[in-house]
């Protein structure tokens, strides 16, 4: 009897296990057994490829292969073990590995990826290890950049997705990938496409069986941009890894055609595990290779006079054959404001005030014409306006005696007027302000909107805008910008190289260190047909540094000179 009852006993334990099991947890088991059956597996689509405006590759993608793990093929304990293993063969970082486990969850059935890119040594070493349970490695597309750091800031960089993508985009798969600067942030969308995913059925090992069931991967578009890679090289080239940009506009559409920053950075380093050593580079480096010195603030220096003498003649306070007296200093509201170079120039008119860069003439323009005049007019020329969609970027700053008091308590002094007029104090100019500057000049007085893509030169919001000035203002500020490759300043771009051009050289001051030098231009004269805008900071003169970096453009644009022709 009582073994009766101590079988009975037994079998109803079971029995009231078997039945919670089957009843109470059936759905759940059924859908465990299910996945330790079935295993999805993402195929990574390939990402639109980006060109120039000629269709050389800036971007594309290329196979290789990732590897993956799934969580729940091994336990928690195993696969601290694992992740040690992989730690001294690949050089993992375990913690990191484990860390990923853990974010997806150690009974998860989706896979995590842990390395990309992998390297013939990697399956080399894997090989070695000998099967390890839900290890695999996939074929994947992968970006690629054949052009290394070249325009790596207009391209910008892509790496898996973030918890800040993901919540904004549930439907990501687990190692979505993403832009995250530049173009490849402005159109993610259109350049990711949309991943595929196959369902296969595995044995307990984790080998496959068969194929259930595959949605193809959906490539993403190409895009073609405005830039001109020979350019981009030329001007990336000249600039040479010094801090400081280079921006070069097409004066009819506003199409960037080059823009550089350094120091740079190669995208490259984001396709695939990045080292520390490019970590420190590119994150803890104080001087900022991921910043885009192109869309930065600087204090433009003379180059702003092209601004003060637009204010000037458009204002009437002044006519195009106005003149005015210079000297080595002169007194303005009690203090003495100086002439660069010590001596003055006489009196003198606008054409040869822009031509001399003459200081004391730019002072007595400005309080006479006044800060909103300047301000309006600056303006018109671009400065300060929303001109680009690229993260990270600023807009140009010119003051007025209201704005000067949100910003500070301090009140507008007669001396805030003065250095405004000549490119310094409060003024900030960004080089892609300078180029829209001096492209608006020298295309008729029409304000390009800088855009990136071809397919965007004929869209309404893109058309350059009319702003009014008078042909008189114009024609004045060209021949002061003529004068000054002719024979002032950047006459070292007179030397028979490159057809004529047209441009203005500045060099500011910079506390406690070097000047940084400056250059606008466009050129041919006879059919403008380029802007550009230079900075190099701590690069002294605007003739020393920056002129330079403007002539090899130039040089790559226009290409060697013609012989001349032979006269019958």
């Amino acid at each position: 009897m009582a073994l009766l009852i101590v079988a009975g006993g037994f079998l109803g334990v079971h029995g009231f296990r078997l039945a919670e099991l089957q009843l109470v947890q059936g759905a759940y088991n059924r859908q465990l057994a299910e996945h330790n059956r079935l295993r999805p597996v993402y195929m990574v689509a390939d990402r639109g490829t980006i060109l120039d405006r000629h269709k050389q590759v800036l971007a594309t993608s290329q196979l290789t292969r990732s590897l993956y793990l799934y969580p729940r093929e091994q336990t928690k304990d195993s696969w601290k073990t694992t992740a040690s293993r992989l730690s001294d063969v690949l050089g993992l970082d375990g913690k990191e590995l484990l860390a990923k486990i853990e974010k997806q969850g150690y009974s998860s059935a989706m896979p995590v990826r842990i390395m990309r890119d992998l390297k013939p040594e990697a399956f080399i070493a894997l090989a070695e290890l000998g099967q390890i349970p839900g290890l695999e490695v996939q074929p994947e597309s992968s970006r690629q950049y054949p052009n290394k750091n070249i325009a790596a800031h207009l391209l910008g960089y892509i790496s898996e997705a973030t918890e800040e993508d993901v919540q904004k985009n549930p439907e990501f798969p687990p190692g979505m990938l993403v832009g995250q600067t530049g173009l490849e942030r402005l159109e993610d969308e259109r350049l990711r496409g949309r991943w595929g995913k196959r369902l296969i059925e595995v044995d307990a090992t984790g080998k496959e069986l068969k194929m259930l069931g595959k949605q193809l991967p959906v490539s993403g578009q190409e895009l073609q941009t405005t830039l001109d890679l020979k350019l981009q090289k030329a001007a990336e080239e000249a600039l040479a890894g010094r801090s400081g940009a280079v921006v070069v506009l097409d004066v009819k559409t506003g199409g960037v055609m080059a823009m550089a920053s350094g120091p740079t950075f190669d995208p490259n380093m984001f396709t695939r595990r990045i080292t520390q050593k490019e970590v420190d580079y590119v994150f803890n480096n104080p001087n900022k290779p991921l910043l885009n010195r192109a869309m930065q603030g600087y204090p433009p220096a003379s180059t702003f006079k092209i601004v003060s003498t637009a204010a000037a003649l458009q204002s009437g306070k002044y006519q195009p054959d106005s003149t005015i007296a210079t000297a080595g200093a002169i007194n303005i509201g009690g203090t003495l404001f100086h002439e660069h170079g010590g001596g003055g120039y006489g009196t003198i008119g606008f054409q040869e005030a822009i031509a001399v860069s003459s200081n004391t003439f730019f002072y007595q323009v400005g309080v006479k014409v006044g800060p909103h005049a300047i301000h309006e007019w600056g303006h018109k020329l671009g400065v300060g306006e929303s001109l680009f969609g690229l993260d990270g970027g600023s807009n140009g700053y010119i003051p007025t005696p209201e704005t000067k008091k949100e910003m500070s308590p301090d009140d507008w002094y007669i001396g805030d007027t003065v250095t405004m007029a000549i490119g310094q104090g409060l003024v900030q100019v960004t080089p892609l302000e300078m180029a829209v500057m001096v492209a608006t000049i020298a295309n008729g007085g029409n304000r390009v909107k800088p855009h990136l893509l071809l397919e965007q030169e004929n869209q309404p919001q893109y058309q350059p805008q009319n702003m009014g000035f008078k042909p008189t203002t114009l024609d004045t500020i060209r021949k002061g910008l003529i004068s000054v490759v002719k024979e002032g300043t950047a006459r070292s771009l007179s030397d028979g190289s490159i057809p004529p051009t047209a441009g203005k050289t500045g060099t500011a001051e910079v506390p406690g260190g070097a000047d940084n030098s400056m250059y606008v231009g466009y050129g041919p004269l006879d059919n403008p047909q380029i802007a550009i805008a230079v900075v190099v900071e701590h690069g002294g003169f605007g003739a020393e540094s920056a002129v330079p970096i403007a002539h090899n453009v130039y040089k790559a644009y226009f290409g060697p000179p013609k012989p001349p022709v032979a006269k019958p």
